[in-house]
């Protein structure tokens, strides 16, 4: 899924552990884990400050 490898290329990029952007997102380092493990998508609301934190779009996050 392109959500998965965008999220953490997007996240090595910032030079963030899983429990970083978690901490920064406010949000447990298990569900950034299961994101990039293709086991769960977050709520709009989470994507949209997961792209802020990221300094993306939420466009860019999902994208091919």
């Amino acid at each position: 899924m392109a959500f998965a490898e965008n999220l953490k290329r997007f996240r090595e990029s910032k030079g963030f552990s899983q429990k970083k952007l978690a901490d920064l997102v406010g949000i447990s380092q298990p569900t950034i884990a299961q994101y990039e493990m293709c086991l769960k998508v977050p709520t709009i609301v989470t994507g949209v400050i997961l792209a802020k934190v990221l300094e993306t779009t939420c466009e860019e996050l999902v994208k091919d």
